[in-house]
């Protein structure tokens, strides 16, 4: 089952032959030679993060300076992939749902050229199907790695249903790391904008502002 979702091998080939339309002979005889190539190369390119593009760059410490704020930006991509997916599979349904109008279509259709239309039309249903096969595919691996990357950070610490409650201090140590990385040659814009968030942040939880009414009146006393 798995091994007839995603191949291109069949629409390749059938394709290679209509390729002289816009090639020269000797390249489609090219063309022809590489299809187990292009094959391969169509399923194994790159498509959305590998696991250590993830680590490093989506989860950058500077960024993402402490566990809780690592799950919960793992939260966020996790979620953004499981909603494409699930977008995703209802565009297949309407491609597949496509594909059979259209081989009714072709069935019923007299005018021979027209026919030939719907024909190519119904090839590329086909190979947009293959494609969406190979898109759901890494939409799920990236939720499966998101998955993986939460139970690695999640060790108990810290607040796993309101994110609110991590991020005070989370961004103040991110805002304390880009106040290290100023130099005079910062922009002011740039300066303004991360030492006004660092002292409104700081001013903020030395206020209590952040915390329910009940244990910001006790502050307030004091």
């Amino acid at each position: 089952m798995t091994s007839e979702k995603r191949n291109i091998t069949t629409k390749l080939e059938t394709e290679s032959k209509y390729l002289t339309n816009i090639l020269d002979k000797e390249d489609v005889k090219d063309f022809k030679k590489l299809i187990p190539e292009l094959q391969d190369t169509w399923h194994k390119k790159q498509m959305f993060r590998t696991e250590t593009e993830m680590r490093f760059s989506v989860l950058s410490d500077n960024k993402y300076p402490n566990r809780a704020s690592k799950y919960w930006q793992c939260v966020r991509e996790q979620n953004t992939h499981f909603e494409n997916l699930v977008h995703l599979s209802f565009d297949a349904r309407k491609n597949e749902v496509e594909i059979e109008k259209l081989k009714v279509k072709i069935k019923d259709e007299t005018n021979k050229l027209d026919k030939q239309l719907l024909q190519i039309e119904l090839e590329e249903k086909i190979y947009s199907k293959a494609g969406m096969e190979l898109v759901a595919k890494h939409r799920m691996r990236e939720v499966a790695t998101w998955s993986k990357l939460k139970k690695e950070f999640h060790d108990g610490s810290f607040d796993d249903k309101d994110v609110n409650t991590h991020q005070a201090e989370s961004y103040k140590i991110r805002l304390e790391h880009q106040k290290a990385t100023l130099t005079p040659g910062s922009s002011q814009p740039e300066v303004f904008n991360v030492l006004g968030q660092l002292d409104t942040l700081n001013r903020v939880m030395k206020d209590g502002e952040l915390l329910n009414g009940s244990k910001r009146g006790k502050i307030n006393r004091k």
